[in-house]
């Protein structure tokens, strides 16, 4: 019924009716996009077709860069509030930042290690130490992972190992190993709330930021949980100024997370952490900025100052600090180098205000810190000229001479002092004072109290009583 030739001609004519391949457009487009056309649809091409595509943009950006000129760009346009480009940031933001969170140990994790060091470590003959070699550690690792998960694996490292000091045997005590986990793990939880607090998320907190995070480590502090709730927005107040008096030196309002991790002020919070066995005495309580004590009493103390409660403090208000020990001449400084002048010229426009009370306090309860020093060292600078002269400490002093005469106190001569301040700091210049050379003799302190304030010169004239008084209980 089929002859041969009858097939060969309709084969013939399915040839002509179907088109080459190379003639159809979208197999033209497949095979340009995929290049050969080999290994069709597999990832690696892909994969190099999305590298050459973003070279391409890079080149092209950089091509830009050179003809704009040679000067980079170094701002860029914050995303407006309720953009999409914000929204998409924020939600960037929570997700990197929960992913971090949950790579932490818990309270739970850091005991569970704690069991398995001491259960996989060895004593110490000689010291009792409880101790542990490389070999060792490599098995904690291997039993903290079976029983907490890979998130231990990183602190067992050989360079972690490295890190801590080892015995004759090569050998490294689990304490310090241990402290120094719960530190890591405490900062970078620290890193993480003060990050979801960052709104601009630009690496700095501000002062509502920084009050907001205060606030939320008031629950799980220790010494601070029976704080009146009336208070708690005065404390953080208080608490934050003295991170941004010490983590922003340039007053520009911000201050980094990084630097306030790193600060000696964050420890000091954290101490409130501890619940004291023994009774704590208020002058104890005092030393520490943070405590609920320290708080109060600055508070106290600006109230009482403010006689007229109008909110701020007069030069004549501030005078009675410290019982009016401190001179004239710098209380006039004080507010001439740190007291923000008014919008207008009446009313309280030169007054100090309350955050400007807790940075003059800060100061001169840390005179011997750098910001301390920075700070009291532009007011004793008369001139603004970067150091003091002779002249400069004559003036500073004559105010102090006058005190400490009136005070009943014997005579005393203004160069002789003068000469002794130049000896203590042994300036660079023989002929002027700088900050750093205050900073480098180590002194600076208490040539700052001596120029400033007539209990420091005091104390620093009675300094060899006031040693040997404090020897004598010791010795008893």
């Amino acid at each position: 019924m089929y002859s041969g030739s009858s097939d060969g001609e309709s084969h013939e004519a399915s040839q002509r009716k179907i088109p080459p391949a190379s003639s159809m457009p979208w197999v033209r487009n497949l095979r340009r996009f995929i290049g050969s056309g080999a290994g069709l649809g597999s990832e690696a091409l892909m994969e190099l077709e999305t590298k050459r595509i973003l070279l391409d943009i890079f080149k092209e950006k950089q091509q830009k860069s050179a003809e704009a000129g040679s000067i980079p760009s170094f701002y860029k346009k914050k995303p407006e509030e309720g953009s999409i480009s914000q929204r998409v940031q924020r939600l960037a933001k929570y997700r990197f930042l929960k992913k971090q969170s949950d790579l932490l140990l818990n309270a739970d994790d850091l005991d569970a290690m704690w069991v398995c060091l001491r259960e996989n470590c060895v004593i110490d003959d000689a010291t009792g130490a409880e101790k542990m070699n490389y070999e060792d550690f490599c098995h904690i690792a291997s039993v903290c992972t079976d029983q907490i998960g890979p998130k231990c694996r990183r602190f067992f490292s050989p360079s972690n190992f490295m890190k801590f000091e080892k015995d004759e045997s090569g050998r490294i005590a689990i304490l310090p190993f241990y402290l120094y986990v719960m530190r890591t793990v405490s900062l970078t939880q620290a890193r993480i709330d003060m990050s979801e607090l960052d709104e601009d998320s630009d690496g700095f907190l501000q002062p509502h930021e920084m009050e907001a995070y205060i606030r939320g480590l008031i629950p799980n502090l220790a010494q601070l949980r029976d704080m009146p709730a009336a208070f708690v927005q005065m404390y953080c107040r208080i608490a934050a100024r003295k991170f941004f008096f010490f983590c922003d030196p340039h007053r520009r309002g911000k201050a980094c997370i990084k630097k306030v991790l790193l600060s000696n002020c964050l420890q000091e919070l954290m101490e409130l952490h501890q619940e004291s066995e023994e009774e704590i005495t208020d002058t104890e309580q005092a030393e520490n900025w943070f405590s609920l004590t320290s708080a109060q009493r600055i508070c106290d103390m600006f109230l009482a100052l403010d006689r007229d409660m109008n909110g701020t403090l007069s030069k004549q208000e501030l005078k009675e600090y410290a019982d009016g020990s401190l001179t004239e001449i710098f209380i006039e400084r004080v507010f001439d180098e740190h007291v923000r002048r008014g919008k207008s010229g009446g009313g309280n426009s030169r007054e100090m205000d309350f955050e400007s009370f807790l940075d003059f306090v800060l100061a001169l309860e840390n005179k011997d810190t750098p910001e301390g020093l920075t700070y009291l060292f532009r007011c004793l600078d008369l001139n603004g000229r970067g150091f003091l002269t002779t002249a400069d400490i004559h003036s500073l002093f004559r105010d102090v001479h006058q005190k400490w005469i009136e005070g009943g106190n014997y005579e005393l001569c203004i160069d002789d002092v003068r000469d002794e301040i130049w000896d203590m700091v042994k300036p660079a210049d023989p002929l002027r004072i700088t900050l750093s050379d205050l900073l480098t003799c180590k002194q600076g302190g208490t040539v700052a109290s001596m120029l400033i304030d007539v209990r420091g010169f005091w104390a620093h004239d009675n300094r060899e009583n006031l040693l040997q008084e404090e020897e004598e209980p010791e010795e008893e």
